[in-house]
Order: C-alpha cells, then sequence, then structure tokens
C-alpha cells in the first residue's frame, strides 16, 4: 500500500469546468500501474475509515473463514466481479498470502541428544543472528546499548545461518544446522481475526454516493455468481455500517419525534382533532423537501433526515401560532356575549390569518436567507451542510402554503362542526405567543 497525499489549488485557481469528480477520472487514467489499483479519498477521512470500520475506503467487504487462502480466493472472485459494475471506480481484494518468512525449525531430538533444548537453540538465534545487548555504555547521563551479532555476510541466505556456532553442554560447539532446518516459505502478510474469524478485506471505491442501491444491487450480483463453501462468510463494512445503525436508529426516532409533537400539540389545545390538523404541516414540508432534494440530487442520509426533524418542528411552532391566533381572534367573538354564527367562525379566521401574515412571511424569509448560501457553499464541510439545509428551504416554502392557506381552512370547518353540534363554547383566553424566526 502507498499514500500519496495531493494539495489541490483553491478551487479559483481550477480550469474552467473542472469539478472535483473530473479531475479524479483524469488523474485515474494516467495514473495506472501493474499490480496497483487506484482508491481515491481524503487523508482524514481514510483515517477515520481505517479507525472505525478497519476499511479505508467508503464501501469494502469483509470475508471471513478458517483458511486464508481460501479467503484470499474468494476475494479475487468478488474484485473481478464486481469491477464490472457500472458504479465502480476500482475494487481490490487483499493478498492475505503474499508474506515471506525465513523458519528455523528444531530437531528435538537431535537437540536433546547434544544436551540442548529448543530454548538453547532460540538463544543462540536470538543473539547470533537477530543480535542481543551486552553491555551499555554509560558517558555522563546518557546510556549507549552495545549489541552484538554475526555480520551480515555469515546470516544473509540460510546456508549462512545454518553455519552459526551453538556452545553445547559439553563444551563444543555445533552448528545450528545439525539440530535445526533453516528454510524459506511463504505465508500471510497480516493476519486479520474479527469475531474470532479470520478475515479478509474488499477494498471498493464508487462514483456514485447512494451506498444503499449500490450494496443492494452488488449483492444480488455477488448471491447470483458466487458459490461460498461451507464455513465462509462476508458482509458489507465501511461507511454502509454507519449508514445502516443510522438507518435503525431513525426507524425508532422518527416515530417517537411525530409522537411526542402530537402529544405536546394535545397538551396545549386539549383537542385531538386541532392536532392532527397541525401535524398536516409536516407532511406538506416534507413534500417541498423532498422536491428540493430530488431537484439537487441529494440522497437520504443522516444529514438529511436531521434536516428533515428541524424542518418538523419549525413547520409545527409556525402552525401553532397561526392556531392560537385563530383562537384569539373567534375568543374575541365568543366574549363579546352574543350568539354565534357560521359568518362569525368565518370572519374571525380571516382575522386571525390576516394578523399571522406578516410574521409567518418574517419567519420564511429569514429561514430561507440564512440558509439558501449554504446550497451553493462549496468549502469544507459544505458536503454536510448542504443536505441539512436543503430539506428546511424546500420545506419552509411548501410549509408556508399549508400554514397561511390550508390551516385556516381546517379550523374554519372544525370549528363550524362543533357550532352545529353544539360543543362551541367560550374558553379562556390563549396566552400569547411571541415567535422569534429561526436561521
Amino acid at each position: 500500500m502507498f499514500d500519496t497525499a495531493i494539495m489541490l489549488r483553491p478551487r479559483s485557481q481550477w480550469r474552467a469546468g473542472m469539478t472535483y469528480e473530473k479531475l479524479i477520472g483524469a488523474m485515474d487514467q494516467q495514473l495506472q500501474f501493474p499490480g496497483l489499483t487506484n482508491t481515491w479519498t481524503m487523508p482524514v477521512q481514510s483515517r477515520l475509515d481505517m479507525e472505525l470500520t478497519g476499511i479505508r475506503t467508503p464501501v469494502g467487504i469483509k470475508i471471513q473463514g478458517p483458511d486464508l487462502a481460501r479467503i484470499q480466493d474468494i476475494g479475487a472472485q468478488m474484485q473481478t466481479l464486481l469491477s464490472g459494475m457500472p458504479e465502480t471506480t476500482s475494487a481490490f481484494a487483499e493478498r492475505v498470502s503474499q508474506g515471506f518468512y525465513l523458519n528455523i525449525d528444531v530437531n528435538r531430538p537431535e537437540a536433546a541428544r547434544y544436551g540442548l533444548t529448543v530454548a538453547d537453540v532460540q538463544r543462540a538465534i536470538t543473539s547470533e543472528v537477530g543480535g542481543a545487548n551486552i553491555v551499555e555504555n554509560v558517558e555522563g547521563r546518557e546510556r549507549y546499548p552495545v549489541a552484538v551479532r554475526y555480520q551480515r555476510d555469515f546470516r544473509d541466505n540460510p546456508a549462512a545461518i545454518g553455519q552459526v556456532l551453538i556452545p553445547t553442554p559439553s563444551g563444543e560447539q555445533i552448528p545450528i544446522g545439525e539440530v535445526a532446518r533453516v528454510y524459506f516459505s511463504r505465508g500471510p502478510a497480516m493476519i486479520r481475526d474479527e469475531d474470532g474469524a479470520l478475515t479478509g478485506y474488499v477494498y471498493l471505491t464508487l462514483k456514485t454516493s447512494d451506498y444503499g442501491s449500490f450494496v443492494d444491487r452488488a449483492s444480488h450480483l455477488l448471491q447470483q455468481k458466487l458459490a461460498l463453501p461451507a464455513g465462509y462468510t462476508w458482509h458489507w463494512a465501511g461507511e454502509y455500517e454507519f449508514q445502516l445503525r443510522a438507518r435503525q436508529r431513525l426507524i425508532v426516532i422518527l416515530p417517537i419525534v411525530f409522537f411526542v409533537i402530537f402529544l405536546l400539540l394535545y397538551l396545549v389545545f386539549k383537542s385531538v382533532a386541532e392536532a392532527a390538523v397541525l401535524i398536516f404541516p409536516t407532511v406538506y414540508a416534507m413534500s417541498g423537501g423532498l422536491l428540493l432534494q430530488w431537484i439537487l440530487g441529494y440522497n437520504f442520509s443522516v444529514a438529511v433526515w436531521v434536516g428533515y426533524i428541524a424542518l418538523f418542528g419549525i413547520a409545527v411552532e409556525t402552525g401553532v401560532v397561526m392556531v392560537v391566533y385563530l383562537h384569539e381572534a373567534l375568543q374575541e367573538r365568543i366574549s363579546r356575549g352574543t350568539a354565534l354564527v357560521e359568518a362569525d367562525i368565518e370572519q374571525a379566521t380571516i382575522e386571525g390569518a390576516v394578523q399571522r401574515l406578516r410574521p409567518k412571511l418574517m419567519t420564511v424569509t429569514a429561514v430561507i436567507l440564512s440558509l439558501a448560501p449554504i446550497l451553493w457553499e462549496t468549502g469544507i464541510g459544505s458536503d454536510v451542510m448542504k443536505p441539512i439545509a436543503a430539506p428546511i428551504v424546500g420545506g419552509m416554502i411548501t410549509s408556508t402554503i399549508h400554514v397561511l392557506i390550508l390551516v385556516p381552512v381546517f379550523f374554519m370547518l372544525l370549528k363550524r362542526r362543533q357550532l352545529r353540534q353544539g360543543r362551541l363554547v367560550e374558553t379562556p383566553e390563549a396566552p400569547p405567543v411571541l415567535e422569534q424566526p429561526v436561521s
């Protein structure tokens, strides 16, 4: 593995029409080396991925089983299959059996004939071939250890190592080759062990950021074309792991968010119908967020769902303030003591909605003007902030239409129905609500 850091100039100095994706494509075409596969990523992102998941690319596969050689074969088959997918920029399966080792196998019976133990032979190898500290030179406050071992000519090949002398208890010296076999062998360059099983990695670099769709198609391809031996398994890793964990959390969090919002609305207005009317802004707000998200080409991610959760809160807040204004206008007519008719409800609804028009438009304008510039930003962190801002900006537009038009209509229909049923009675005056634009 070779790590090469490429320092990019500011975007203002790039050639006209050059983008990050085009730059990677151009470098990938020009920088191709036999036996090597290119993986393009950010330095900090690569280190975080390696620390958190072990995979240094956004998406990867972990293969687990009892034999490293078979794991390597499975990884090579996956590399061939996944390289043919249009979304794949590069696919590389780890070569786990490319190590080259020097082995010294002690012949225990032969060593025992000379009165030697395995520890004696290993001690000689450690000191005479690897080197051992025999003394420490003291110069004032400084300490310099002195190590002794054979010169390189006497230890640079198995035959030379076999001639290294080892003392016996009888005072004789014999070559190590008499009591041990020295030879080279191939083996794993690195042994990975996860969940109690040997593991190999397949690294994938993709042209798309829609990891979920790619994983679905790739999984279907591997299940059709790849036959795993008994005892071997594979699963997706990398940033896709975070997506799965986030999805599982969101499946729990989103219903809780809607339930808490509905519960708070019910506690404020003591009416299930009015609470349901105020939940509708979240649906209309989400429609605008989905539309802008589709136009900008953002996939669903944790950042996008964070934006939607923030949008739901703003949409419900503005709806609540609208209903409070409508209640105040209706309460004023109820407090006059005259018989209330449907025309009074309609007139109160119009007055309350008109009073709410300016604060609502101010809130929407403040939110959009504060977040819209993020959608054109290209600096550090913009790739995270854009998916958060897009649902809020798009949702505030459709939420405005609902709060200013549909909420008053629903309120009027609800109060007319209560009037016909004789359930519209005088209620305590609603407390004033102050609204501050949210940015």
